[in-house]
Parts: structure tokens; sequence; C-alpha cells
């Protein structure tokens, strides 16, 4: 499998790029796409997709990585 990266957006959902499979609970994959955007909000009607609701409901998060 190639790259993949994860990107986390400050008050915005996960970008996720590359080559790679979102499942759901029971295992069924959505459409294969290279690039997505999760929700972290839980606010999305297209969960775990973002739809951009993140904004209208005031998510706040931006959360950094560790110092090295």
């Amino acid at each position: 499998m190639a790259d993949v990266t994860l990107s986390v957006l400050d008050n915005g959902p996960v970008i996720v790029k590359g080559d790679f499979t979102v499942a759901d609970g029971a295992g069924n994959a959505y459409p294969s796409q290279k690039q997505v955007a999760l929700c972290r909000c839980g606010a999305s009607v297209n969960k775990p997709f973002c739809d951009g609701a993140h904004a209208k409901a005031g998510f706040e998060a931006a959360e950094r990585a560790p110092a090295e």
C-alpha cells in the first residue's frame, strides 16, 4: 500500500490523502477516493465524512503534535 497522510485541521476535519480504504463498523468499504475529509465535530449529516457543519456548530480544536 502506498503512503497515506493524515492532516488534522484546526477547528475542522481530518484530511486523509493517499491509497486507503474507509470502512464502517461492519467492515463494509465506502467508495474509494484518493482524498477524504473525516468529521471530528460529530455534527456532519454525512458521517464519517465532513460536510462543513463544524463551522456552524462552532467546533473548536487546535491540537498540536508534541515538540521533538
